[in-house]
């Protein structure tokens, strides 16, 4: 198995930048996932965050989750759980109006340099994608603060169940002592891993239909560990509720195909479709998304997806 891509960001900057792009163009087309080291943002901050995630944990969320757990009578289980994951998680939101510090500022500003350096290598104008993500407001970006705490039965509950995606670029500070993390990859289930101070990438759902299935969402899930409580902190950078999503025209024209394999749709529409379907395979909610584009013009409704 080849190793996992890991971009240092600080050689974009002189005569490595070729192989460096070379090596996200890989990742992106071979991976969905990539992890990220010298991308800017200050250790100390990172240290920070991460203090003030398990003081929250601590103090809010542990109680709870032990609460959880005993209602729903897991440490019991016999059988294989597959309804519910081993997590506890809070949400924070940075757009349109950001409730979060700096470390929310940094983050917005790397996701925003990678859709540059996605569109570079896809040979898009620069700010396609975000002009793309903009819809009437702009993007949304928010993060889900996770800790998976030690499990019993790691063996009948997963930490995360796998699934892919739906939104555009997800960013990840996560733990680097515990790891779970885990990549579908060529049919076999590969381990991220977990590294101090890096970032870890993924591509969303719609990126992969904006560049025309060029670049893919992937499967990933959190595998439960019976030692250490691991953090995770995902931060979603997703287009606006109402942006219009749909391969780029240029990449249809250039694909080996010559066609367009995905649907046209407004983002909020897919994100309704994905609440009921997160942790079903994603190609039947493009299919249902096409469908509802189709009932939609053929009604002679609004046409929500021109």
């Amino acid at each position: 198995m080849e190793a996992f891509p890991v971009i240092d960001m600080e050689k974009l900057n002189g005569e490595e930048r070729p192989m460096t792009m070379e090596m996200i163009k890989d990742a992106c087309e071979n991976w969905g996932f990539f992890e990220l080291v010298n991308h800017g943002i200050p250790h100390e901050l990172m240290d920070m965050v991460e203090r003030l995630t398990k003081e929250h944990y601590k103090r809010c969320m542990e109680q709870r989750f032990k609460d959880m757990v005993a209602s729903k009578g897991l440490v019991a289980a016999q059988s294989e759980v597959d309804d519910v994951d081993w997590e506890s998680t809070f949400f924070l939101r940075h757009l349109p109006v950001s409730n979060i510090s700096d470390f929310a500022l940094k983050l917005e500003k790397l996701a925003e340099q990678l859709l540059d350096l996605l569109c570079e290598n896809l040979g898009l104008e620069k700010g396609y994608l975000k002009k793309v993500f903009h819809g009437s407001e702009g993007p949304t970006f928010g993060t889900k603060v996770s800790n998976y705490p030690p499990c019993p039965k790691p063996n009948l509950i997963k930490g995360l169940r796998p699934h892919t995606d739906a939104g555009g670029i997800i960013l990840l500070f996560q733990d680097d002592k515990v790891s779970g993390l885990q990549l579908l990859k060529d049919g076999q289930w590969v381990d991220v891993p977990p590294m101090r101070y890096s970032i870890v990438v993924n591509l969303g759902d719609q990126l992969e239909v904006i560049t025309n299935g060029k670049y893919k969402s992937i499967e990933h899930r959190v595998i439960a560990q019976t030692d250490g409580n691991r953090m995770s902190i995902a931060s979603f950078y997703n287009p606006g509720n109402d942006a219009i999503i749909y391969p780029a025209p240029e990449l249809v024209e250039r694909s080996e195909e010559n066609g367009q394999e995905y649907p046209k749709f407004v983002f909020d529409d897919y994100m309704k479709l994905y609440a009921g379907l997160k942790f079903q395979a994603k190609e039947p909610r493009f299919k249902a998304i096409k469908t509802m584009e189709k009932s939609t013009v053929s009604l002679g409704g609004p046409i929500a997806f021109a």
